[in-house]
C-alpha cells in the first residue's frame, strides 16, 4: 500500500490534533446542538488549553476565529454521526471495527466496553499512534483488551499484511471508519484502501467516511466556508488532494462493490444536528464536506 501522505510519517498529524481539540471544546459547550460527549478528548489536550476551553469567551473565539468557517460545527456533526454508527455496530452483531488513520479517536474506549467480543483495530502511522498511547498512559486512561493498535509505515509496509499479523479476520462483518482521511490522500492511495476493504469485508459490512467535492480541489468556491480554505489547508502542510465529483458518489461506491445507505451534505447535517425545538436551523456548516455510510 502506498503512503497516504508524507506528513504522517515524520510528525503527529495536525488534523488529528485539530479534531481532538474541537471535540474537547465541544464537550464544554452549553447549547445542546454544540455539545458532544468525548470525555476522553479533554484528557488528551494540554492543560493550558483545558483551562481555556472551559471559558465561554474562548469557545466563541475558537469557533469564530481559530477554526475555519463552519468547520468546527462540521466536526461536531461528524463526531455525533460516527459515534452513533459505531455504537450500532457494537450492539448489532459486527465482529470487528477497523479505524483507518485513527489519530486521537477515543470511540474504542468510550463505547468498546459495551461488547468486549468486538475487536477494535486502530491503524495509523507509528508516530501519531505512539503519541496517543503515551498520552493514554500519562493520563492513566485504561485501554481495554479488545482495542488493538496496528502501527503501519505506509512507505515500507503492507497494510494488508499488518492487519493479518495483528489478528484481523477476512470475510467477517466489519465496520470500516475513514474519518477526516480521504481528502488528504493521493487518488492511488484511496484506491488501495478501498481495494483492501473490498478484499477484507464480509457480507453485511459497512463503511463510513467523509469526503470533499472535487470542485473544492479545483478552487471553484461554490460552497459556504470554502473561500480561502484551500490556502489555509496548504499552509498546514497537509493539503487536500482527493475529492469526489458532486452527484457521483454512487458510481464511486459501485466500483468497490458497495451500496449507498446515506450521503449527508452540509444541509442534511444542519437539519439533523443543528436545529432548535421549532425545527429551525441555528447555524451553517462548512459546505465542502459530505459524510457517507455504505454497505457491502
Amino acid at each position: 500500500m502506498k503512503k497516504p501522505a508524507k506528513r504522517i510519517r515524520n510528525k503527529v498529524s495536525k488534523t488529528a490534533s485539530f479534531t481532538c481539540l474541537s471535540r474537547a471544546v465541544s464537550f464544554f459547550e452549553k447549547k445542546s446542538q454544540y455539545k458532544s460527549n468525548d470525555y476522553i478528548a479533554i484528557k488528551l489536550i494540554p492543560k493550558l488549553f483545558l483551562f481555556l476551553i472551559k471559558a465561554g469567551w474562548f469557545r466563541k473565539f475558537y469557533k469564530n476565529i481559530l477554526a475555519w468557517k463552519g468547520l468546527y460545527e462540521y466536526v461536531i456533526a461528524r463526531t455525533k454521526y460516527i459515534d452513533s454508527v459505531f455504537q450500532k455496530a457494537i450492539s448489532n452483531g459486527f465482529i470487528q471495527i477497523l479505524i483507518f488513520g485513527a489519530g486521537f479517536d477515543s470511540r474504542g474506549i468510550r463505547f468498546g466496553r459495551a461488547n468486549n467480543n468486538v475487536k477494535i483495530f486502530e491503524m495509523d502511522a507509528p508516530i501519531t499512534q505512539n503519541a496517543k498511547i503515551d498520552q493514554f498512559k500519562k493520563r492513566k486512561i485504561d485501554i481495554q483488551s479488545n482495542i488493538i493498535f496496528v502501527p503501519v509505515d505506509f512507505d515500507n509496509e503492507s497494510a494488508e499484511n499488518k492487519l493479518m499479523e495483528y489478528g484481523f479476520k477476512k470475510n467477517k462483518k466489519t465496520l470500516f471508519i475513514l474519518e477526516g482521511l480521504l481528502m488528504y490522500l493521493h487518488p492511488e492511495s484511496v484506491d488501495n484502501i478501498f481495494e483492501l476493504i473490498n478484499k477484507f469485508a464480509g457480507k453485511g459490512s459497512e463503511i463510513v467516511f467523509d469526503y470533499i467535492y472535487s470542485s473544492v480541489i479545483r478552487g471553484e468556491n461554490l460552497y459556504y466556508g470554502e473561500s480561502g480554505i484551500l490556502k489555509k489547508i496548504k499552509n498546514t502542510n497537509e493539503p487536500w488532494l482527493f475529492g469526489i465529483e458532486k452527484g457521483e458518489i454512487k458510481l464511486f461506491l459501485k466500483e468497490w462493490n458497495l451500496k449507498l445507505v446515506e450521503n449527508l451534505n452540509s444541509e442534511d447535517l444542519e437539519k439533523r444536528f443543528f436545529t432548535d425545538e421549532r425545527g429551525n436551523t441555528v447555524v451553517k456548516i462548512n459546505g465542502t464536506h459530505c459524510i457517507v455510510r455504505a454497505k457491502k
